[in-house]
């Protein structure tokens, strides 16, 4: 599923990084993040993290910046957003000594 390219975007991807993984159980994650390349929407599908080749398919169903629900993150933004669907196990937080992930995906189609 992709959506039509965005200025300055690459095939209409979005990139959250992770930053630290504050709560997770086996199909729901809650991070904190900051958008690489954005705007993120609410139902922004996550299928890889960049450089690995392990499965996951994630959708984004909340996102909360200084405390307010927000549907969409712009690049630059730092937030908390919640994370459902398989793959959530391959997530982790991230340290200057292992880097931070980033996950890839699109937004969904409006």
């Amino acid at each position: 599923m992709s959506g039509s390219p965005g200025p300055g975007s690459r095939c209409g991807g979005v990139e959250p990084q992770i930053d630290r993984v504050v709560v997770a159980s086996l199909e729901q994650a809650t991070v904190s993040v900051r958008c690489l390349r954005g705007p993120v929407r609410r139902g922004a599908r996550f299928q890889r993290l960049d450089g690995s080749v392990q499965a996951m398919d994630l959708t984004l169903t909340h996102a909360v910046v200084h405390r307010h629900r927000v549907t969409e993150l712009d690049t630059g933004l730092t937030a908390f957003v919640t994370l459902r669907g398989e793959g959530v196990h391959h997530l982790k937080s991230g340290t200057p000594v292992s880097g931070w992930q980033v996950i890839e995906g699109t937004n969904p189609l409006s």
